[in-house]
């Protein structure tokens, strides 16, 4: 089969191109701006790109068009289409699929899926489970948004005898022509809901929605599946109170398991009793929940929970979570940058709370956090959020917002944080202010779900002018 998919370099129709490729289709695509990493994995494998979405593309007579939830049937300010091949292929009533069926209709079909849902955290405990079963020699297939560093790719079709397949399972809609959530496609068999709440404000009116597109994915679990649930979310409660037909293993405050200990060196319980134990290089609550959630899920396919735990030891993360992207020495002590796809204010204010108890805790409480962020997602571009920023930078010593492009006032939602916020517009004055305040022992944390216009790089070499490298 020949696929062309429209919008191939997003993480997702990127990974769709990845499997589809390994299972012998060819497959070409076309994006905007056809951008590294995604680009430069695709050409490794021989996808042949195209700049634009050009009419032209229907010339290459794929036997199915993918498309991605980046097209639209949107026009330009003259009137014409901003998308036209999408028109071509309407007009010439040709084959057409979003991401979602054709992964579920060519890869996911009679496999055992393990789905990831929720607000936070989808990547990383994708990761987990994925790395899990890997270990306890399971070679499951897996896609996920974002590159493990166990793996290095974003996905795999696996070689598992049990056919097991592990996905980042997203609530946002699938296409323009399918406005249901992504996961509804995916039909899990164990599903991780780990938490829920407001967001993707460009497609969502209210909370009430998004629990209701959580619940279709509750009812297409079986009764001989496993619905792994965050037990402190009210929001997932509601969720399962519509009605749950499936094995129920809740996670956290008031669930079956829980973690017992520091954030870097716990005790799994289930029920009470002690099954497991966690020791990694990991921080944060976020991450514990994280990994209580995939030890869960994977004991679900015969993995013990022991083992589990002993597996997460030498997991290693994903990139763009918590990221070293490099030191500066100066007088005697380092200036660490990192970078972070937090981009949701509870994401921002628990990826800095996570970052100062680990600081805390090793008994560097005198180090500074500086958080450097640009609010790229819809869901923030649209201001919807903008009365939370000073509640999720509240770990943060210094905050400095990147504005550019945004249709609010980003220095009147930080006036709350006075002198502790600045505001720049473009990229080279916001380096320009961070390397200002910067000192030694301070921890530059840049958060985004884009590329942030290379901050990081620029970061370091401009405090490289001021310091020896490391």
């Amino acid at each position: 089969m020949h696929i062309h998919i429209l919008g191939i370099c997003g993480t997702f129709m990127g990974g769709v191109a990845a499997l589809a490729r390994e299972a012998g289709h060819r497959v070409t695509g076309c994006d905007a701006g056809v951008y590294p990493p995604m680009s430069d994995q695709l050409r490794s494998l021989g996808i042949e790109l195209i700049e634009g979405y050009g009419a032209d593309q229907m010339a290459l007579r794929p036997d199915v068009f993918v498309i991605g939830n980046v097209v639209s049937r949107a026009r330009l300010a003259d009137g014409t289409p901003k998308f036209p091949l999408m028109e071509a292929i309407l007009d010439a009533g040709a084959s057409y699929a979003s991401g979602p069926q054709w992964l579920a209709e060519h890869v996911l079909q009679g496999r055992h899926v393990m789905a990831v849902a929720g607000t936070h955290g989808k990547t990383t405990t994708t990761s987990m489970l994925a790395w899990i079963l890997e270990r306890a020699g399971l070679a499951p297939g897996f896609l996920v948004g974002g590159v493990p560093l166990d793996f290095g790719v974003s996905a795999r079709l696996g070689t598992s005898a049990r056919k097991l397949f592990v996905i980042e399972a997203d609530e946002y809609d699938t296409a323009f022509f399918d406005k249901r959530s992504k996961f509804v496609h995916y039909r899990p068999r164990t599903a991780i809901l780990n938490n829920l709440e407001f967001d993707h404000a460009d497609i969502f009116d209210d909370l009430a929605a998004i629990e209701r597109q959580f619940h279709h994915l509750v009812r297409i679990v079986p009764g001989t599946g496993r619905v792994v649930v965050n037990a402190t979310e009210d929001s997932l409660q509601r969720v399962l109170a519509q009605g749950c037909w499936s094995e129920l293993a809740r996670f956290g405050a008031g669930g079956e398991w829980q973690a017992h200990g520091p954030h870097d060196a716990f005790d799994v319980l289930r029920q009470g009793e002690r099954v497991g134990r966690v020791e990694w290089a990991l921080s944060g609550l976020h991450n514990q929940m994280n990994a209580l959630a995939a030890i869960a899920a994977a004991e679900h396919v015969g993995v013990a929970p022991a083992e589990a735990a002993r597996f997460l030891a030498s997991f290693r993360n994903v990139r763009r979570r918590m990221e070293l992207r490099g030191t500066v020495a100066r007088d005697g002590a380092a200036i660490t940058v990192y970078d972070d796809f937090a981009h949701h204010p509870t994401a921002i204010r628990t990826t800095l709370d996570g970052l100062r108890k680990k600081l805390d805790a090793d008994g560097h409480q005198d180090e500074r956090i500086l958080a450097a962020f640009e609010p790229r997602s819809n869901t923030m571009k649209l201001g919807t959020m903008t009365a939370q920023l000073p509640w999720s930078l509240e770990a943060a010593d210094l905050a400095f917002c990147h504005s550019g492009g945004l249709e609010w006032d980003a220095a009147a939602a930080l006036a709350p944080m006075g002198d502790r916020a600045q505001v720049a517009g473009a990229i080279e004055p916001l380096v320009a202010q961070i390397v200002a305040a910067a000192r030694p022992g301070d921890h530059i944390v840049c958060m985004s779900n884009g590329g942030f216009g290379g901050v990081h790089e620029k970061l370091l070499s401009a405090l490289r002018a001021t310091g020896a490298a490391e």
